[in-house]
């Protein structure tokens, strides 16, 4: 392993929080100084040197050793934060209060503060053998029938008819787009196969082709919604010129042993059901036993003690909020956007978001005391199984990732992630299933100890 960059000591704070007081010691700042001027020195013009090949200690003293400095501290500052974290043993939660002192002179070490929630510790009650409430995998009939419809309509095809177009049907069109009388971009398409009810273009546009044949031409006028990912476009009104060419409608194969055999290759209809139906129960029981596991887990929470500061809940509920927004951004939806479909400002979700985030405290504490209490600790083959997805995705083998995490000083969330997951499998093994009715005629009587929750806690998003 790695002998790590930066040594820290901690101090516990109330209420949850902790002082870690870090050092880099001097020839990792000098090794980062050194660096900041050979990038200086790259495009540095002295006489007597060639361009890009002024050494670094000229480049010190021109430009300043504190000058330099700062930019070496600048580009190592995340890195060293990220080991000093690692270095201290702390999992924190929401942003933290970095304190960077003077910058050294030559030859001392760089130190820094850092002031930081971290997760609470949970003083452990049962968590072994534990009655919780699991249900029987079901697959209704109904179920095995939407499945079919749907393996149904992608083996669908589209004939041209000569009729008129309806909801359902699929129209192929040219169109241009005019604002103002004048062509906008993104206004104008050919050969767009347009399905007609499928509410994927501005609302009112569908509707609009609905009873045109080939051959017509269509006026087509809407506004776009204030919302429209366009800045030009929001809240303006356009008119579409739009020439149908074609009415396509779709054409459903017959459910029978034919479409058994073309869909999947099965000699009936009967063994096409069957095969749905298991791979539904096979996916309904992955379900369970994943609500099984976050239920137990959630039981030996109740069970625990954890003091839980108001502030510290208030942090990860920040967290859960802006790690929503980073989401929804790669699905092209911004968070102004995002609050105004929601009718909610920042203040209102995060409050709401404050149960998920209390029980994701609680789960997290629950889990890191069943670690220490039963001495679990991780190999490098249970590592490197955790990390296989990711190295097939760099196109790299796990052992080399997790070299790459071991010499940059982050291979302890990678552990303590691993030995989370196995002190929950230990959880869930001893734990005692019961049928759901049982649990809840359980969970309805009332004791001193127990609170009602309140509020989902569920943060709302687009289609929920």
């Amino acid at each position: 392993m790695a002998t790590p960059t930066v040594n820290t000591s901690v101090t516990e704070l109330p209420e949850s929080r902790v002082r870690v007081e870090a050092e880099v010691p001097a020839a990792e700042v000098e090794k980062r100084l050194q660096r900041a001027a050979r990038e200086v020195g790259r495009n540095l013009r002295m006489p007597g040197f060639r361009k890009g090949k002024v050494p670094p200690p000229v480049v010190i003293r021109r430009v300043g050793r504190n000058a330099l400095l700062e930019d070496a501290v600048r580009d190592g500052l995340s890195r060293w934060y990220v080991q000093a974290i690692d270095d201290a043993g702390v999992e924190p939660v929401g942003d933290p209060k970095l304190d960077l002192g003077d910058l050294p002179d030559e030859g001392k070490p760089l130190q820094f503060s850092i002031e930081v929630g971290v997760r609470p510790t949970a003083t452990l009650g049962t968590y072994k053998g534990l009655e919780v409430g699991r249900a029987e995998p079901e697959v209704p009939d109904e179920v095995v029938d939407t499945e079919l419809e749907g393996l149904r309509e992608r083996m669908a095809t589209l004939e041209t008819v000569d009729e008129a177009a309806g909801k359902g049907d699929f129209v192929l069109v040219d169109f241009t787009g005019t604002v103002d009388g004048e062509e906008f971009a993104g206004g104008t398409a050919r050969d767009e196969l347009i399905e007609l009810g499928s509410e994927r273009l501005v609302p009112g546009f569908e509707d609009q082709l609905e009873g045109a044949s080939a051959g017509d031409e269509r006026s087509v006028t809407i506004t776009f919604p204030d919302d429209y990912g366009a800045d030009e476009l929001k809240g303006k009104t356009a008119e579409f010129a739009v020439t149908v060419k074609e009415v396509k409608r779709k054409d459903l194969p017959e459910l029978d042993d034919d479409f058994a055999a073309d869909a999947a290759g099965f000699d009936s209809l009967d063994e096409l059901r069957d095969d749905l139906r298991d791979r539904l129960r096979e996916r309904e029981e992955e379900r369970i036993g994943a609500e099984f596991r976050e239920a137990v887990l959630d039981a030996a929470a109740n069970e625990a003690k954890i003091d839980l500061p108001d502030s510290l809940v208030h942090a990860r509920a920040h967290e859960l909020y802006h790690q929503m927004i980073h989401s929804l951004s790669h699905q092209g939806i911004s968070e102004e956007a995002y609050l105004r479909i929601a009718g909610k400002d920042h203040d209102q979700l995060v409050d709401e978001a404050k149960p998920d985030a209390e029980r994701a405290l609680r789960r997290e504490a629950v889990l890191a005391a069943v670690v220490e209490a039963e001495g679990i600790e991780t190999d490098d083959s249970e590592l490197e199984e955790a990390l296989a997805p990711a190295a097939e995705r760099e196109s790299t083998t796990p052992a080399k990732l997790l070299e790459r995490l071991r010499q940059a000083g982050r291979d302890g969330a990678l552990q303590r992630d691993v030995a989370a997951r196995r002190a929950l499998d230990l959880m869930a093994e001893e734990a005692k299933p019961i049928s759901v009715e049982q649990a809840k005629a359980r969970d309805k009587l009332w004791t001193p100890e127990r609170e009602p929750e309140s509020g989902s806690g569920q943060l709302w998003t687009p289609g929920s």
